[in-house]
Parts: structure tokens; C-alpha cells; sequence
């Protein structure tokens, strides 16, 4: 009886040892899910980022279109979507100058406005 017990205890400990340096499957799904859900993240940030860049050149070449008046300081404009247009675009990374010849506005209305977007960022 003695015999029988000490085989088990022996095979347990056995056993038990190598359970310690085998391959845990669980944890590989783990780690794969995990990297499917970066992925995932990656891609979608991918797709915001270039939706972004999509819109931005949508909305810079409705200003282009042959078409178009001209927008001047002194004309009524839809302020809130031109402000929007100018701070897509200061953000985008155009100059002043250049975001002046894309809107046809002048650069000291560009200035204010950036200006004003400025100030609110820091405000928020």
C-alpha cells in the first residue's frame, strides 16, 4: 500500500512539473486575439486618417471648381463651414498663404481666423 502511494505521489510531482514548462495554449489564443485586436485598431485608424485626408481634398476642390465665385471679406458667406473648411486645412498642415489662395480670401481674414481657432484650442 505504502508502494502504491509513493508511485503516486511520485507520478503527481512528475506531472506536475512538467505542466509548469509545457506550452500553455490558452495563452497563445490569448496573445492571437490580442494581436487581432491591435490590428483591428491600426486599421481603423488607417481608415479615419484617410477618410480625413478625403474629406479635406473634397472640400478644398469644391473651392477650386471653375464655377465658383470668389469668396471676398465683404461677401456673406456660410462662416461656420468656411471656418471649418480653414481649420481642416491650417490643421492638414497648409500655410496661410496658400489656404488664402484656396479660399480666395485675404490673408488677413485667414490670420483672424486662425488666429480665433488658436485661441479656442487653448481654451478646450
Amino acid at each position: 500500500m505504502t508502494t502504491v502511494f509513493i508511485t503516486l505521489a511520485s507520478v503527481a510531482i512528475v506531472l506536475f512539473i512538467t505542466s509548469m514548462f509545457m506550452n500553455d495554449r490558452l495563452k497563445d489564443i490569448e496573445e492571437q486575439v490580442e494581436q487581432l485586436s491591435i490590428q483591428a485598431m491600426q486599421d481603423t485608424y488607417l481608415v479615419k486618417k484617410k477618410l480625413n485626408v478625403l474629406e479635406e481634398e473634397l472640400l478644398a476642390g469644391d473651392l477650386e471648381k471653375p464655377g465658383a465665385k470668389p469668396f471676398t471679406s465683404h461677401q456673406n458667406f456660410s462662416k461656420p463651414r468656411l471656418e471649418q473648411t480653414i481649420k481642416s486645412m491650417y490643421r492638414g498642415g497648409y500655410s496661410k498663404e496658400r489656404i488664402a489662395e484656396e479660399t480666395q480670401l485675404s490673408q488677413e481674414d485667414i490670420h483672424s481666423i486662425v488666429s480665433k481657432i488658436e485661441v479656442k484650442g487653448v481654451r478646450q
